[in-house]
């Protein structure tokens, strides 16, 4: 999005497929948020829904949980696959393919030591020091005495083994555990004070030096805390590398073995080894890894295995977790290396999961061994779909012998106003291709049709609305014109009565109803009569009349309503300025009569009226012209074959019709309407100046003049007072002249 369009085009010029390749993840994502009839949405909750089927005596089938709430740990995610079909439900399950299993895995237990190293000393795996903790130089002992004499205390040994006990001098320690070394310690303080009792406790232990050597991170002596065992010298090294064995850790001391540790049995079971205490000079072996088997697919902990003493695929698979519930024990395949030679792929016939065991116990693998485990297919068998007009739609458990009616069992299932149609959608084996079955919805809800469901059937309830749906429109002075369902039953009156009602402005004596008839199958006759609306809307059932779909009804407005609120308004110069209502075909010198006459400074020979359609015809004319200028503007070319004398011709005509254009566009169409009219009302009444005046003009009789105006080529254009007796030279010559 960051992507500047400069960038974005040189991008496209150096590589043209690149367009081909947005164009195509487009169209993907467009495909991809496309509402589609199988994609999981959240409808509201009908608060009728819990009343479904009441009369039946029956429960409503259960709908089977969705593909989300189904979903188990380690399941594939479904790639979906271009779907025709895209509002069969029943399909969109079908078209879900499972993607390829065995992809990439890693080995088992190598993210356990990068996740944990660098924290050697916070690691749980530190024993407590208990009673048999033997005593070495470096440890710190808290002394606690009491009895003939209480002291609180800390003593370090040295390097002789040894520590100091108040009054009692040196006493050697190295070499015993805490319990002997407290029973020692008590022994010798019993000889200094009476009934003397001692109890040390360990406050921090010595560093010993230890080697991690093989195949791990970072081979080196380490200096870790004597609690330690060999895990957490392991973890000091980076834990083993990818060729290093998780299965066997040796601990020696000189040339002598000490244990063997297996580092799955505190990976799968949490259990560590007690083994030895490390002491200082103890060394810790890694081996290169042993035989591994790759188990990928249908498993708990799909990943690398190392094996050691596992022989048989049951083994193996127990490793890894064991199989997922949405695994396909018939479809298990063994990827082998012969050693040196070539690849082969092996498959476990498994017949049933009762004899699984036993058969995969059977197997034997091998090392480079690589076992696929397939999941089941996708999609549930025994399932049918409801969907439409109704309030509980989705997936219903099938079983054999189940009907329609056990979808629906009576109209509370339905939405209101359902359609009388509604369809089976079935899928035809063994291509599964689908085929629509109609039947009559009230047929079924009343008993009267029993009809039985397959799997994978889809029963569609439509809405009375949504397919060719009956409509009725209504026109003219009601309060919400427009075009309204066309229930059971509706009349005229109805009708009216959803618009709103009839508007004050109504004709109520007789309407206009269009219909249509269907001749012969053939051709459409339109029918136009007359309703009286008004007896209808009253209640007089014989003006009532029916309707069908398609109908237009018209109500009429009462002659004359629009010029209800007609005025016009004067000011300037009269008697009384003002807004004046009028009346159909006022003229001019009434207005002018009611208003007061003119004043004596009135000016009526320079009267302005102004009419709405006027300025908005002058304003399409004033469009129209621009318009026209414009398609004729001369198109200068850089190049002309005339010379620059013809350029410049063209350069100067296309100045001028930019100049033209500006002045166009600067003023507006004018509304004024030109009147010729004398401050003697009497003697322009009722002749063509006499105007019929309408609604919303406006009229400005402006002040007498009392100045001549000299303008264009004279020395001093100006305004003169106007001096009676003076002709035209006199008042030019006031202005200095003409120019030359």
């Amino acid at each position: 999005p960051a992507m500047s369009t400069a960038r974005m085009l040189e991008l496209l010029q150096q590589e043209p497929a690149l367009l081909e390749k947005l164009t195509a993840a487009a169209a993907a994502a467009a495909a991809a948020l496309s509402e589609e009839p199988g994609t999981t949405r959240k409808r509201p909750v009908a608060t009728r829904a819990e009343a479904i089927a009441p009369e039946a005596g029956m429960a409503p089938p259960r709908p089977v949980a969705s593909d989300e709430e189904t979903a188990t740990a380690g399941e594939p995610e479904l790639q979906r696959r271009p779907i025709p079909h895209l509002n069969l439900p029943s399909l969109v399950e079908l078209y879900s393919q499972l993607p390829a299993t065995g992809g990439k895995v890693k080995r088992f237990g190598s993210d356990v030591f990068q996740l944990g190293t660098g924290n050697s000393d916070e690691l749980p795996m530190d024993l407590p020091a208990g009673p048999d903790y033997v005593l070495g130089p470096g440890d710190l002992l808290i002394l606690n005495l009491w009895g003939g004499r209480a002291e609180r205390s800390e003593r370090a040994i040295d390097r002789q083994g040894q520590i100091a006990l108040p009054e009692a001098g040196p006493v050697a320690v190295a070499g015993l555990t805490i319990a002997q070394a407290q029973e020692v310690i008590r022994k010798t303080l019993a000889g200094q004070f009476r009934e003397e009792r001692a109890e040390i406790s360990l406050g921090r232990v010595r560093s010993v030096r230890v080697y991690v050597v093989g195949d791990v991170q970072r081979p080196g002596a380490y200096d870790i805390s004597s609690l330690s065992t060999p895990l957490n010298a392991l973890y000091s090294a980076g834990g083993p590398t990818a060729s290093g064995s998780l299965r066997l850790l040796r601990h020696y001391r000189g040339a002598r073995l000490l244990a063997e540790v297996d580092l799955y049995e505190f990976l799968l079971r949490g259990v560590r080894a007690e083994g030895e205490r490390l002491l200082p000079g103890d060394t810790l072996l890694v081996p290169p890894v042993g035989a591994q088997v790759t188990v990928a697919g249908m498993v708990r902990r799909p990943a690398i295995y190392e094996l050691r003493g596992e022989q048989s695929l049951a083994d193996v698979v127990d490793l890894a977790g064991g199989p997922l519930v949405s695994a396909s024990l018939k479809q298990i395949q063994v990827e082998r290396i012969e050693a040196h030679a070539r690849r082969t792929m092996l498959n476990v016939a498994v017949a049933d999961a009762a004899g699984a065991r036993e058969k995969l116990a059977a197997f034997r693998v091998q090392d480079g061994d690589r076992v696929l485990i397939a999941p089941i297919l996708p999609y549930n068998e025994q399932v049918v779909f409801l969907e439409g007009h109704v309030f509980r739609p989705g997936r219903y458990a099938y079983h054999d012998g189940m009907k329609v009616s056990e979808l629906l069992g009576s109209y509370q299932v339905v939405m209101p106003e359902p359609d009388e149609r509604a369809e089976i959608i079935r899928l035809r084996a063994p291509d599964y291709r689908p085929e629509t079955l109609p039947f009559s919805l009230a047929g079924v809800l009343t008993g009267n049709e029993v009809i039985g469901l397959e799997p994978f059937d889809v029963v569609r309830v439509l809405g009375r609305y949504e397919a060719d749906p009956p409509l009725v429109s209504i026109r003219g002075a009601v309060l919400r014109p427009g075009e309204y369902p066309l229930t059971q039953g509706m009349t005229l009156a109805g009708l009216v009565q959803m618009a709103g009602g009839l508007e004050r402005s109504a004709y109520r004596q007789t309407g206009d109803l269009s219909s249509y008839v269907v001749q012969n199958g053939e051709q459409v006759l339109l029918e136009r009569r007359e309703v009286a609306v008004g007896r209808a809307v009253a209640g007089d059932r014989a003006a009532d009349v029916a309707l069908k779909p398609g109908d237009v009804v018209g109500i009429r407005q009462l002659s004359g309503w629009q010029d209800i609120g007609a005025a016009v308004t004067v000011s300037g110069e009269v008697g009384y300025a003002g807004t004046y209502g009028i009346q159909l075909g006022e003229r001019l010198s009434s207005i002018l009569r009611r208003a007061g006459g003119f004043r004596e400074s009135a000016y009526p020979e320079g009267a302005v009226l102004e009419r709405r359609q006027v300025g908005e015809l002058a304003e399409q004319s004033r469009q129209e012209m621009i318009r026209r200028i414009e398609s004729a503007a001369p198109r200068v070319q850089p190049s002309v074959t005339g010379g620059q004398e013809q350029f410049g011709l063209l350069m100067a005509m296309q100045l001028q019709q930019q100049q033209v254009l500006a002045a166009l566009r600067s003023r507006p169409g004018s509304p004024r309407l030109i009147v010729k009219i004398s401050p003697r009302i009497a003697e322009w009444e009722n002749t063509p100046a006499d105007l019929e005046i309408r609604a919303g003009d406006t009229l400005f009789i402006p002040k007498r003049p009392n100045f001549v105006l000299i303008a264009g080529q004279v020395y001093n254009p100006s305004a003169v007072t106007y001096l009676p007796g003076r002709d035209a030279a006199w008042y030019l010559e006031q202005a200095g002249g003409a120019t030359r």
